[in-house]
């Protein structure tokens, strides 16, 4: 099914823009949630027209959200959670964790579908980007430490010992190997 999306949409395009999308992914969201429309022939006439409003409504949103991406930008983020003795989070921090931090720091609504990135479940230190519109994705830095130590033990990877080499599950273990010399000296009766 090919349609003519009204907004931008992440991921698919822009304003403007034809695509052929999949019939349910077009009849089920896109012409519900009014961002697309079928790419009739009437349609495509005013593709141009819809493109050129949205660049201007595009510029004037990128412009407003600016100043915050520039405020975003510098962001650190600090969680201290559970963790065991190799580094490994008991539960994970998750894109809603890090947007409602956001939002508590920066004072600006953040929803976790803005926050790009992979559930942490380890200490350490992480990169997370937050769209704002399509243009603007500032990057913003993560920290997870254990309760009861500082942040900048994890910086300077105090906290994380190496985890020790283990076996395979179901894997063999090399056998001890025992003194030859020992089995030579055992007394014979005589």
């Amino acid at each position: 099914m090919k349609v003519l999306l009204i907004k931008d949409v992440y991921k698919l395009g822009r304003a403007g823009d034809v695509k052929k999308v999949a019939a349910g992914y077009g009849r089920n969201f896109l012409l519900p949630q009014g961002l697309a429309v079928l790419a009739s022939a009437g349609a495509l006439k005013h593709a141009e027209k819809i493109r050129s409003q949205a660049e201007v409504r595009r510029a004037a949103l990128n412009e407003e959200l600016k100043g915050l991406a520039d405020q975003i930008k510098g962001v650190t983020l600090t969680f201290a959670t559970k963790a065991g003795e190799t580094g490994k989070l008991y539960g994970s921090i998750t894109t809603q964790d890090v947007a409602t931090a956001l939002q508590e720091q920066t004072r600006f609504e953040v929803k976790r579908q803005q926050v790009d990135m992979q559930p942490i479940r380890s200490i350490g230190e992480f990169t997370a980007h937050v769209r704002l519109t399509m243009d603007l994705v500032p990057e913003i830095k993560v920290i997870v430490h254990r309760e009861g130590e500082s942040a900048e033990s994890v910086k300077e990877g105090e906290s994380q010992p190496e985890p020790e080499a283990k076996p395979k599950k179901g894997g063999r273990r090399p056998k001890e190997a025992k003194p030859k010399e020992a089995a030579a000296e055992t007394p014979t009766a005589s």
